[in-house]
């Protein structure tokens, strides 16, 4: 089927509107018109090639959320009408040890992204949620447990499970002290999760004009992590740091916060590799735990648990066709926190 959408056709070119094919709705398979679709760093990264060469044209957005308007005829899960997400992958190889065990975004084979790769066929090209609609194996379809506020569900299905993941393999609870690195995105969702777990949450940031913003999003404290005097006052204090920053930073500054056996949970990824000292691991037994994502079960456990609990992500809507602008801006920080296209604005 003929589908509308905004892409880019190479890593210099600007997002803008292009006709792609989707695939027809298989057996298993349901259709999804798109309300509403998050815009992700990784939809920067990953235009521009600055994660190793792109497959183009690319049509980004991998945070979906919208309506089922076809099923196909083996589908059980979903009905028209229902809620619908779409999250970061599509398919996994769905027999490794990984994907039997419900973690398909570790699947042995790699998973089949929501954009920038290819189908299992390795042939059929796949094109993310900056589109009218999206066709997707029931199997990898999420049920959104909302009926309003869609648009700021939609990065829970990025920004929400990236953060949830690591926090609840690491058993963050109450007991726990937890400072969150990094205001952005993925940082505000970390702390409402962190503080709904029951933990006591800082926020170690380089901007002392977030602190009322980190408050507000419930965190308990706020660290200015350039303050000499604040940094020494903090060593030993953490049971984990969830570290958010996607720029080059120094990891054994924040290492040393760490109680013994305290734990990094790193879901970040700046551009060049990390320089870590060993004796600041060895010497109180510390250790850094990546972590990305979640697969469709913790995903939609997630989903649930931020239906129960009313967590949403802070977000500013924007029309498709300034999606070039709000790059720039995610760029610089200037957005609180997310990012989300009104798809309507592509069908005006």
């Amino acid at each position: 089927m003929k589908v509308h959408g905004y892409g880019a056709v190479n890593p210099q070119a600007p997002v803008a509107p292009i006709e792609f094919e989707r695939r027809d709705v298989g057996p298993k398979d349901v259709k999804i018109d798109i309300l509403y679709c998050g815009v992700c760093h990784s939809d920067i990264h990953m235009v521009r090639s600055e994660w190793g060469p792109s497959v183009y044209p690319i049509v980004p957005g991998h945070e979906i959320v919208g309506t089922i308007t076809e099923v196909g005829a083996e589908v059980t899960k979903f009905k028209v009408g229902d809620l619908a997400g779409v999250g970061v992958f599509v398919d996994s190889c769905r027999e490794c040890p990984s994907c039997k065990k419900g973690q398909e975004q570790y699947c042995d084979e790699e998973m089949t992204p929501t954009y920038n790769g290819y189908y299992r066929d390795g042939v059929t090209q796949t094109f993310g949620g900056y589109s009218s609609t999206y066709v997707i194996d029931e199997a990898y379809t999420l049920h959104i447990p909302f009926t309003k506020e869609l648009e700021r569900v939609a990065p829970l299905l990025c920004a929400g499970i990236t953060t949830y993941s690591p926090l609840r393999y690491a058993g963050v609870g109450k007991g726990h002290k937890v400072a969150v690195l990094g205001l952005g995105g993925l940082g505000h969702m970390a702390v409402k999760f962190a503080a709904s777990f029951g933990a006591e949450v800082t926020m170690l940031s380089t901007s002392p004009s977030k602190e009322a913003d980190a408050k507000a999003l419930g965190a308990h404290h706020f660290a200015l992590s350039t303050d000499p005097a604040t940094m020494e006052s903090l060593k030993g204090s953490f049971d984990f740091i969830l570290n958010t920053v996607a720029a080059s930073h120094d990891l054994n500054k924040f290492l040393g916060l760490l109680k013994v056996e305290g734990k990094m949970l790193l879901v970040g990824i700046p551009p060049e590799a990390a320089e870590v000292y060993a004796a600041t691991l060895i010497s109180k037994r510390r250790s850094i735990v990546g972590s990305m994502i979640g697969g469709i079960a913790e995903t939609q456990e997630m989903l649930d648990y931020c239906a129960e609990h009313n967590i949403l992500s802070d977000v500013e809507m924007i029309n498709m066709k300034d999606v070039n602008e709000a790059y720039e801006r995610v760029i610089k920080s200037d957005v609180k926190y997310r990012f989300v296209i009104d798809m309507k604005s592509l069908r005006d």
